[in-house]
């Protein structure tokens, strides 16, 4: 008897942002809001299914960029710092609402909620999420899959073939030095798939991939179940594709479960709403305004005019978008069973960050679908693309289109007015890394301890120049200036690196200093951009 699979995909995922140059650094707050909003929750989530012998199968990419961070001492003991201070704010909001009893209430919720995070992260984790993680792979209920090695958008840099197998093997190592193994699978950034990238990904030994779903529909031949099943690419690993529908249920701007009006509004916040000496130290020290993760609003009016946030009201409506999403996903799989004679997999997959930090209830509704998934219904199974892949190993062979899930599918995102002046130097850097790595190589007597540390560093500078979130950034307006800046910073220090390296001339003070900012990947390879 056939069974239906569905394959929820958590994107974890955000640029290397580390300023040991500063005390403290504004950008740096992406990653502590992600922390207490998304990973901790996320965590916390699946170790309660668990305890709890909820059956479940989820996949997470967590990309080198960000594990770096995760690893980091010094922005675990920021993260501590900007943790200890949203606990003071909370306390003294729960001082300054004690005669509202609503804002009260959400006000002792957000207090206990920063405590109940300070307690994994400092308590139970030692400031190292990363094992958690690990350990819920080990108990077999989560995959983690890697990414390119700085989220570089593989697309655009097609014409140097070694710069794509640079960013993917320097994935695969770093995923070993995290996990202690080799990963099955790998998010494309983006999903970003050009043909070719699979022989790449077979030399790493990873076993499959998501692309949109056009990208297989495109495909050569067609594939006779559509995004339902994956096939194998000519190369070996399997390809499978993002479902729609899903999608458009958590994702869509219009008719998305996150823009009901019962759920906690994401912009008001009272890092804008209240006087900065009511804000304190929690503002930096120029006293830019700031989100606080303290929000008493829920979606709905003008930004200005906002009801109170109601909790058991969001809650009730995470439950029944929860039931909704298990409904819709049982009538989609069994149409399928009825129309096939396949088991067909439903591939879902989305930005972790969605889950906490943009939908604040977004944890409560994946814990309430996967508990309904599990009791309330026997059309479907939890699965991960590898445990498909290994109960399902006879596909179809497929060649994709070229492909990505950003604006109309393909390219525009990150090629346009607004960022296109960087891949000149992104070229000309990569074609640069590669001639130098290839000179070196087979100058064994000139590879001095030093020389190796200015090849390592020029891989790191090339490496988070590449980062499609600066090209993104730009596009969309937000934090476009940090952005730019980020591009010009790298390829200037590359620029200057790779002149020193063929002058002979390596200025280790000024190589101390690029190892000191900009230190992701303590062992990087740059023989991987051997010319081969």
């Amino acid at each position: 008897m056939a069974t239906g699979y569905l394959a929820l995909i958590l994107h974890a995922h955000l640029p290397y942002v580390r300023h040991p140059e500063y005390p403290e650094f504004l950008e740096e707050d992406w990653l502590f809001e992600a922390i207490t909003e998304t990973y901790i929750p996320l965590i916390q989530m699946m170790r309660g299914l668990v305890a709890e012998s909820v059956p479940f199968a989820l996949t997470l990419s967590l990309t080198p960029p960000l594990c770096a961070m995760l690893r980091d001492l010094l922005l675990q003991e920021r993260y501590l710092r900007y943790l200890e201070r949203a606990i003071n704010l909370a306390a003294r909001e729960v001082d300054r609402t004690r005669d509202d009893s609503r804002l009260q209430n959400l006000a002792r919720f957000y207090l206990e909620r920063l405590q109940s995070c300070r307690c994994l992260f400092v308590d139970e984790c030692k400031g190292q999420l990363l094992p958690a993680f690990a350990r819920l792979q080990e108990a077999g209920v989560l995959e983690i899959i890697t990414c390119a090695a700085t989220h570089g958008f593989l697309p655009l840099m097609q014409n140097f073939a070694e710069a794509v197998r640079a960013q993917i093997l320097i994935a695969r190592d770093d995923y070993r030095a995290c996990f202690g193994r080799d990963p099955q699978g790998i998010w494309l950034p983006e999903c970003g798939y050009v043909a070719g990238i699979e022989e790449v990904l077979a030399e790493a030994n990873i076993r499959w991939f998501v692309i949109d779903s056009h990208g297989l529909m495109f495909g050569n031949p067609r594939p006779r179940y559509a995004i339902f099943a994956p096939s194998y690419t000519p190369a070996g690993p399997a390809v499978f594709a993002r479902d729609r529908e899903s999608s458009r249920q958590v994702w869509s701007q219009e008719d998305g479960y996150p823009g009901d009006p019962a759920y906690r509004d994401f912009y008001r916040d009272i890092g804008f709403d209240l006087p900065p000496e009511h804000l304190g130290d929690f503002l930096p020290a120029n006293g830019v305004r700031k989100f606080s993760g303290i929000k008493y609003h829920r979606i709905t009016g003008a930004t200005a005019d906002k009801d109170i946030y109601n909790r058991a009201w969001a809650m009730g409506a995470a439950d029944a978008h929860a039931g909704h999403f298990v409904h819709s996903r049982v009538k989609q799989i069994e149409q399928l069973l009825e129309n096939t004679n396949i088991d067909p997999i439903v591939v879902s997959p989305y930005d972790a960050e969605l889950f906490g930090h943009w939908w604040f209830e977004g944890p409560e509704f994946l814990n309430l679908f996967i508990r309904k998934a599990a009791f309330d219904q026997q059309t479907f199974k939890m699965t991960t693309p590898s445990r498909f892949l290994a109960d399902h190993p006879t596909q179809q062979l497929v060649v994709p289109s070229a492909s990505s899930w950003g604006h109309k599918g393909y390219w525009e995102v990150w090629l346009d007015e607004s960022n296109s002046w960087i891949y000149p130097h992104l070229h000309a850097a990569a074609r640069r890394m590669t001639e130098v790595a290839t000179e070196f190589a087979a100058l064994p007597a000139e590879l001095t301890p030093l020389v190796e540390r200015a090849l390592r560093q020029l891989a790191r500078e090339l490496l988070l120049a590449q980062s499609s979130d600066w090209a993104f950034l730009m596009k969309t307006g937000t934090a476009q200036i940090y952005a730019s800046k980020r591009t010009k910073d790298h390829i200037l220090r590359f620029t200057r690196l790779y002149d020193q390296i063929r002058g002979r001339n390596i200025d280790e003070k000024f190589l101390e200093n690029c190892e000191w900012r900009d230190n992701i990947f303590p062992d990087v390879q740059w023989r991987h951009y051997l010319r081969k």
